[in-house]
């Protein structure tokens, strides 16, 4: 097996490697270069204070590259699947450029605000998940519990039964006869499409673009994606990268594949001698006119990194206040949800057992 195929299956293997520890990673490696410590010391530094697997067999063939001529850069090169273009490429101009250890602050720096908003639209999740799980559990609670108990009652009868009553008994005999196969099936087709989602790149961009119809998903997804994309390329940009590399590094630091394509058709446009707000501007669906503007300014008065700092945090803020908005949209619809759901199931319940007790006074 050579080596290239060994580095390849590394890879994959450490893909998932937690941000916290990138981050880190970047944080030691440029205090100890600042306090005058070559690369090849500062590593074994690290490593020695490193308690995650993957990141010390990583540190290790990096330790071996450097220690053998090969350039921090290139090392990490070989992990591309873990570390990503933009990683690699602020430190391959820190390198060049000797300013290795403030890109590396760089890097943790906007590796951390990354982490902080993914942190924000995830706890602005959590309420109502739970409100979610509640009301599975409740519903789940009578309709396998309470339910059975009182439904011999309710055919012994031999009464016309409330068409809600009548649903739930479907409900019920269904699930109670085939809720296996029904959850297995449920599980299959969870399978089935995240299978199709990372396999067909086709459909994965088709869905995306389908979250641009959704009017407050949609404010979102544009807020975080231009936050991150100024974000990146304002720091790219600043180290010294041309604006072509530049925009292409950007496009592949995006998760999302509308914007991934769209800035490489962009990068496309300004290698022929197109300005980027040319192309911005034809897109207004997915980069905002007030994007648009800002880099087109800055464009044609020479500050767009500047400009582009600006963006970043102004579309921050405004993914935060999404964020907040969107969960209280949410968190109503969800409990009114549940209300009405737990409602319809205790009504289907109690209204045959009071015609019964009616009926016997």
């Amino acid at each position: 097996m050579n080596s290239f195929t060994v580095i390849s299956r590394i890879g994959k293997i450490f893909e998932r490697l937690p941000l916290q520890n990138r981050i880190n990673f970047a944080q030691h490696l440029a205090i100890i270069i600042k306090a005058g410590l070559p690369v090849f010391e500062g590593l074994k530094i690290i490593r020695r204070q490193t308690k995650s697997k993957i990141l010390l067999k990583i540190i290790d063939q990096i330790i071996i590259d450097v220690n053998n001529g090969l350039f921090l850069a290139d090392s990490l090169a070989k992990f591309r699947n873990v570390f990503g273009d933009f990683f690699v490429s602020i430190i391959r101009v820190g390198e060049a450029s000797g300013t290795l250890a403030p890109n590396l602050i760089y890097l943790a720096e906007e590796m951390a605000k990354s982490k902080d908003l993914r942190s924000k639209v995830r706890s602005a999740m959590v309420y109502p998940i739970i409100i979610l799980v509640a009301t599975t559990g409740i519903v789940g609670l009578l309709i396998f519990s309470i339910f059975p108990k009182v439904l011999p009652i309710f055919t012994s009868l031999k009464a016309e039964l409330p068409v809600t009553t009548k649903i739930l008994i479907a409900v019920s005999n269904f699930l109670l006869s085939y809720g296996g196969e029904f959850i297995l099936g449920i599980i299959a087709l969870v399978i089935i499409f995240g299978i199709i989602f990372k396999k067909i790149p086709g459909f994965r961009f088709l869905l995306y673009r389908a979250y641009f119809l959704i009017p407050v998903l949609n404010n979102l997804i544009i807020n975080i994606n231009i936050a991150n994309f100024t974000r990146v390329l304002s720091i790219l940009l600043r180290s010294g990268i041309k604006i072509v590399d530049a925009l292409r590094i950007t496009s592949q630091t995006l998760t999302n594949p509308v914007y991934k394509k769209a800035l490489t058709e962009a990068a496309n446009e300004v290698q022929r001698g197109e300005e980027i707000f040319h192309y911005l501007d034809e897109h207004q669906r997915i980069f905002p006119p007030l994007a648009t503007g800002l880099i087109e300014i800055g464009e044609n008065t020479g500050n767009l990194e500047e400009n582009l700092i600006y963006l970043s945090e102004y579309y921050t803020k405004e993914t935060e206040t999404t964020v907040k908005n969107l969960a209280t949209i949410i968190e109503p619809a969800l409990l009114l949800f549940m209300g009405v759901l737990v409602g319809f199931v205790a009504l289907s319940i109690i209204t045959p057992i009071y015609q019964v007790t009616s009926s016997i006074h």
